[in-house]
């Protein structure tokens, strides 16, 4: 057993917020266990993972062990097993690094001691887990939750009961987006199956970005400390054959880097009134000056230690809704590129479907026609389309299966589709406050916000206009 001790600065963490402790392994170890010891306070978070002599320094596409971020204080990665977060396999000889996540260091800087215990009992290596292909050979439309996390990073609830909840709030389809971590797969990948799809994500997780990669086997590098590296991330997962989401662009943590050739935004994630009109506000900027993003939406859910009753702030809320030619995860991706979906606020949530003629949600038409919406569910509530100039058009619904047709022989750039909450405005504000328990109103939300913001209950991905 060994020791490493350091006091750590704001200037070490302005320098680089991932400070790097080297440790040697020797020829025949089959474990290694870390410690980390700190003064942890709310001004003082630091982040723990390890790299293996394989690293190459950012971006590297070898070496990452694992990520535990500012979850876990220990770890443990063997040969036949590792804590949740981390790389079990082959144990190399050479020098490996401790890396420490400089989140936040108070004034007076933080002493920390990294401890390592090296063993070589003899164990097995045991294999990674194998991806499995199901499909569900029905054309349809399908339901599922594209950011959630298990705690293989910062949740305290197992895959297992994830996988659970995904059963109960009946799903088609779900993306565990643990943070720079992939070790989720252990279970993810032989469970996946054709009354449940998984789909490959991570969360590129830094103190001033998220963003979520789906449909890559392998990991991401996560250590961006530049503006301009987010035009290194894309091109990371493009390469791979990933899609690239900006996730949550509003507070508590925007995106702060360039903006990158994205496939996906983010608009809606967790329950609508957590700022998500931020969110939907930058969409809807970026839209009108040009960029083509699909709009996806995910809970962010932190699964806990029990599988929780249905209720506005679990999983699936909200639920992205994708039209796909088959239940399975290539098909969902295609669809996720596409934009050939929505966004609704639950499982159960109002369906919204918009067409101009033969051209579906994600298409571009060549030139204007009239666009026709059907929507169910949401009796009462307001319709409202909108193109780069803002709304065009506002009609109430009026059924609960309701379809309607409206020229807008003016339309700029593109058009899309809301749900607003009207007659159902009440009902959906009481629900919010009575699952709050009597806490007060979380993420800095103010009473007017209630009072006065509209709340959204689907959002559909935009047809374009022009090539």
């Amino acid at each position: 057993m060994t020791s490493f001790t350091a006091h750590i600065t704001r200037a070490d963490q302005a320098a680089n917020p991932y400070f790097y402790i080297p440790f040697r392994v020797p020829e025949g170890a089959t474990r290694i266990d870390v410690v980390l010891s700190y003064a942890k306070a709310e001004d003082c978070i630091i982040d723990l993972g390890v790299f293996d002599p394989r690293d190459t320094g950012y971006p590297t596409e070898q070496g990452f062990r694992g990520w535990s971020g500012g979850a876990r204080d220990r770890f443990f990665i063997a040969t036949d097993d590792a804590t949740p977060g981390y790389i079990h396999g082959e144990i190399q000889p050479g020098t490996w690094n401790v890396i420490l996540g400089l989140y936040q260091v108070p004034e007076g800087g933080a002493d920390v001691t990294v401890t390592f215990t090296l063993d070589s009992t003899p164990r097995r290596l045991e294999p990674q887990p194998v991806r499995t292909f199901p499909i569900r050979s029905e054309a349809g439309w399908y339901r599922g939750d594209l950011h959630c996390h298990t705690f293989h990073s910062d949740a305290q609830g197992s895959p297992e009961l994830l996988h659970a909840a995904a059963k109960q709030a009946g799903l088609d389809f779900l993306a565990i987006a643990d943070h720079n971590t992939i070790t989720q797969r252990r279970y993810f990948h032989p469970q996946s199956s054709p009354e449940l799809i998984f789909v490959r994500a991570m969360e590129v997780t830094t103190a001033v970005g998220h963003a979520n990669v789906y449909g890559m086997d392998g990991w991401v590098d996560f250590r961006m400390t530049q503006p301009g590296e987010a035009h290194v991330l894309e091109e990371l997962v493009h390469e791979k054959g990933g899609l690239l989401s900006i996730n949550h662009d509003k507070p508590t943590i925007p995106w702060d880097y360039d903006f990158p050739a994205a496939d996906c935004q983010e608009v809606w994630q967790s329950t609508w009134l957590a700022w998500n009109w931020v969110s939907l506000d930058r969409y809807q900027q970026r839209l009108a000056a040009g960029l083509r993003l699909s709009a996806i939406g995910g809970s962010d859910y932190h699964q806990p230690d029990r599988v929780m009753p249905e209720g506005p702030l679990v999983l699936a809320r909200p639920t992205t809704v994708l039209f796909l030619p088959e239940l399975s995860e290539d098909a969902v991706l295609a669809a996720m590129k596409a934009g050939h979906g929505y966004v609704t606020e639950s499982p159960t949530g109002p369906h919204l479907e918009m067409r101009m003629g033969d051209i579906a949600m994600g298409g571009t038409a060549d030139a204007l026609a009239a666009i026709e919406v059907a929507v169910r569910g949401a009796p009462g509530d307001l319709l409202v389309l909108i193109d780069a100039t803002g709304p065009v058009a506002e009609l109430e619904i009026e059924g609960d299966d309701w379809t309607t047709s409206v020229p807008l022989p003016a339309a700029q750039k593109f058009i899309r589709a809301e749900i607003v909450a009207g007659a159902s405005r009440d009902g959906l504000i009481a629900k919010f406050t009575a699952d709050l328990g009597g806490r007060e109103l979380p993420w800095q939300l103010k009473g007017a916000d209630l009072v006065d913001q509209p709340i959204r209950r689907a959002l559909g991905n935009p047809i374009y206009i022009g090539a």
